[in-house]
């Protein structure tokens, strides 16, 4: 493959394991309902399955992680940059997909988790597994990159 392509690819499994990690928080994490955050995203896709939750989540997890080598790649020179761009990276996803689109497809407005009292924690831990997720993804791509060369 051309190294460009490998570059997709590296990102694409890290966007996975930051996913895989940042899933099993929100599989803790309980809606207002009861139900795991899992299945709130399930909902995204007008589904009650934590199966279907979990691969929708996995492949927007690597779509992102794709997302973030193509913004990011270049400006990515040692550990100190690259968690700063991941945290950078993990709170713009936590307010362009958590905050606008999510509350959007579930016919919500945007920003109603932090203007529902119920939802405060669950946005708040939200916001912390996005966190999580950019500071994953940007050390694990910078692992597999340093790793190939």
């Amino acid at each position: 493959m051309e190294e460009k392509s490998m570059r997709f690819v590296k990102g694409g499994i890290a966007g996975i394991i930051a996913g895989l990690v940042f899933g099993m928080m929100m599989q803790m994490m309980a809606a207002p309902d009861g139900k795991p955050m899992m299945a709130m995203v399930a909902q995204v896709v007008r589904s009650e399955s934590l199966v279907v939750g979990w691969l929708y989540h996995l492949f927007n997890s690597a779509v992102i992680g794709i997302i973030f080598v193509v913004l990011l790649d270049n400006r990515i020179n040692g550990y100190g940059s690259n968690v700063f761009f991941g945290i950078l990276y993990g709170v713009a996803w936590w307010v362009l997909g958590a905050m606008i689109l999510m509350p959007l497809f579930l016919g919500m407005p945007p920003f109603a988790a932090l203007m529902m009292s119920s939802m405060l924690p669950v946005a708040l831990g939200s916001l912390m597994g996005h966190i999580l997720y950019g500071v994953i993804l940007s050390i694990g791509y910078m692992l597999l990159k340093r790793g190939s060369q």
